[in-house]
C-alpha cells in the first residue's frame, strides 16, 4: 500500500534529517517505525503527509508511493483525500472547539448522515470521551485528547493511519486502551497503520513488522519476534543486558553508542 524508496529530507537546505530511507507498509498491517528522539521518525511521517513546508523541510531525493502512485509532490489535502491521514505528535486539537466539533472537522467532507454514524462508532470505540462530547477539548486530560485526535482522523474513513507517538505523556492504563483500539482497527476493519514510537516494547506488541531508525536512516528491520530477540535491540531499546538483567536509566542515558549496525 505504501512504499518509500531512498527517501532523503533536508531542513533549510542544510540539515539532512532523513538519509536513504526505504520501507514498505502492506495493506491491513501495522508497521512500527522505532528509534530514539531525533532519529528522523516524525520527519518521515511529515514527508508522507506533505507537511514538511512549515518547518522549511523538503524532500530532496527518493520516492514515496501510495497505492502505486507517487505522492511526494502532492499537497496535504490531496493526500488526505487519497485516504492517508496522520495523527500528529502532541494531539494538535482545536482547543477552543468541543469534542464533537473536533470530530466533525475530521469528517467535514462527508454527508451529515454519514458523519453521525461515524461519530457513533468512535464513541463506541472510546466511551471515555462520549460523556465529554460537548466539552471544550482544551480542558480534557491528555489521554482523552489523544482519543479525540485518533477519532478525528477516523472520521474521514481513512485507508491508512499515520500515528506519531500516541503513547507520549499518557498514563499506562490509557496507553493500554489506545493500543487495544489500534489493534482492533486492524483486526476488525482492516485499517493499515504506520506507527511511530520510542517505546519499542509497546509498539512491537501490536505490530506485524518493525523498522528501527538511527541518525536519519534505517539500521534494522524484521518481524517483532526477531527484533525483540535481538541483543542490540534488547540492550539499547529495552534496557536489558545479557542474562536478562535490566539496566538502570542512568546507564542507558550514558552508554556509548557501540551498536554493531553503526560500526
Amino acid at each position: 500500500m505504501l512504499s518509500i524508496t531512498n527517501l532523503q529530507v533536508f531542513y533549510d537546505h542544510a540539515v539532512e534529517a532523513v538519509r536513504d530511507v526505504s520501507l514498505e507498509v502492506g495493506a491491513g498491517r501495522i508497521v512500527a517505525l522505532l528509534g530514539s528522539n531525533g532519529a528522523g521518525k516524525s520527519t518521515v511521517l511529515k514527508a508522507i503527509s506533505g507537511v514538511l513546508y512549515p518547518e522549511e523541510g523538503a524532500i530532496t531525493g527518493g520516492v514515496i508511493a501510495y497505492g502505486g502512485r507517487p505522492i511526494g509532490k502532492l499537497p496535504p489535502h490531496e493526500i488526505v483525500r487519497l485516504g492517508l491521514v496522520q495523527v500528529p505528535e502532541g494531539r494538535r486539537l482545536f482547543d477552543t472547539l468541543t469534542v464533537e466539533e473536533n470530530l466533525l472537522m475530521g469528517g467535514y467532507a462527508r454527508p451529515a448522515g454519514e458523519s453521525s454514524a461515524a461519530m457513533a462508532r468512535i464513541f463506541g470505540m472510546f466511551p471515555a470521551i462520549e460523556a465529554h462530547r460537548h466539552r471544550v477539548s482544551g480542558y480534557l486530560s491528555g489521554g482523552q485528547q489523544q482519543m479525540v485526535a485518533i477519532g478525528r482522523a477516523l472520521m474521514g474513513e481513512p485507508k491508512m493511519l499515520l500515528l506519531d507517538e500516541p503513547s507520549l505523556g499518557l498514563a499506562p492504563q490509557i496507553i493500554t486502551e489506545i493500543f487495544q483500539a489500534i489493534r482492533r482497527l486492524r483486526d476488525e476493519r482492516g485499517l493499515t497503520v504506520l506507527l511511530v514510537e520510542q517505546n519499542a516494547q509497546l509498539a512491537l506488541s501490536v505490530a506485524d513488522y518493525g523498522y528501527i531508525m538511527e541518525r536519519g536512516r534505517i539500521v534494522m528491520d524484521d518481524t517483532p519476534q526477531k527484533l525483540l530477540a535481538n541483543d542490540d535491540v534488547k540492550e539499547f531499546y529495552l534496557g536489558v543486558q545479557d542474562g536478562g538483567e535490566r539496566r538502570s536509566m542512568r546507564d542507558i542515558k550514558h552508554y556509548k553508542r557501540r551498536k554493531r549496525w553503526l560500526s
